[in-house]
């Protein structure tokens, strides 16, 4: 999946980071990974252990990389983009979470015509 032109505001990045996760099953993967990964950066804050956190980022990667390689067929982001692909994955947990994905999804449609993204 090709990079736009250049990727120098977020909202640039966003659309890009969207369109690397077109396909709707690896945004469940993703959004699974994340939720487990909340969870147990919580259960690291009440037990106070930071070895939790360590699950946190096993459990968040292991279904990303899962959707991203088995499912979407592509590199994830993160491999090159660490930080901005970590603040996307929140961001689109949140749309994900409060069912405002949809709107998202039909903007990188118009930037990437080939998004599957409104059919999952």
């Amino acid at each position: 999946m090709g990079e736009p032109k250049k990727l120098e505001t977020f909202d640039d990045f966003w659309l890009f980071y969207l369109h690397e996760h077109s396909n709707f099953t690896n945004r469940v993967l993703h959004f699974i990974g994340s939720a487990i990964a909340l969870g147990w950066l919580g259960y690291a804050i009440y037990a106070r252990n930071a070895w939790f956190v360590l699950a946190a980022l096993v459990s968040g990667y292991a279904f990303a990389w899962i959707g991203h390689f088995f499912v979407e067929k592509n590199r994830p982001a993160t491999f090159t983009y660490p930080f901005r692909s970590l603040a996307c994955d929140w961001v689109m947990f949140f749309y994900i979470l409060t069912g405002q994905i949809g709107k998202q999804l039909k903007r990188v449609e118009e930037v990437y015509p080939s998004a599957e993204g409104a059919k999952g």
